[in-house]
């Protein structure tokens, strides 16, 4: 495993399901239905070519073979406005291979900001991640979960709730790229 990698499944551990910020994370993570995709791509181009390989690949697998893909992006889009752009291209290769529907994709980046927020708001922390980062995860898998979940509209606030109330010292042991 690369360090990429285990910085990733760091992360997924301490901070995704270790603060319980995706409430389904750790069932598929525990059964090893989590992949790790590291794109070394360094144009747009190469990088939509690789997350159409990881869609193609969710799309020949069951769901309890490979329940969704994290693909890790160290080689460009550090630039969030960059980023978001690209998420156009994302969003374009889903409703070209007819895919709409049966795809979504979650967003995660170092610097990441919500519409409105500033950047030094606790808040984008649910979203900070220690490389630009695109979750493909398959709707039906999320629809059947949340069917199971009481109040699933509740889980953004929680989620801001609980990383504000991270000391300062918590936020640097689980955020230590932002602090570099």
């Amino acid at each position: 495993m690369s360090q990429i990698e285990k910085d990733v499944q760091q992360w997924l551990e301490q901070v995704v399901i270790g603060l319980n910020l995706c409430p389904f994370a750790a069932k598929p993570n525990r059964n090893k239905q989590i992949k790790i995709a590291v794109s070394e791509s360094s144009t747009e181009e190469a990088l939509l070519q690789d997350i159409l390989v990881e869609l193609q690949l969710l799309d020949q697998k069951t769901p309890e073979e490979l329940e969704t893909t994290l693909v890790v992006i160290p080689n460009m889009l550090e630039d969030f406005f960059d980023y978001n752009q690209f998420l156009d291209w994302v969003d374009a290769l889903i409703k070209q291979q007819n895919w709409e529907g049966i795809y979504q994709i979650a967003t995660f980046h170092p610097d990441y900001c919500f519409g409105g927020a500033h950047p030094d708001d606790d808040e984008n922390l649910t979203n900070r991640s220690p490389y630009p980062v695109l979750h493909l995860i398959r709707e039906e898998s999320m629809e059947r979960v949340l069917k199971h979940y009481p109040n699933p509209e509740a889980i953004p606030d929680t989620n801001i709730a609980r990383v504000e109330s991270l000391t300062d010292e918590e936020k640097h042991k689980l955020f230590p790229y932002l602090f570099v």
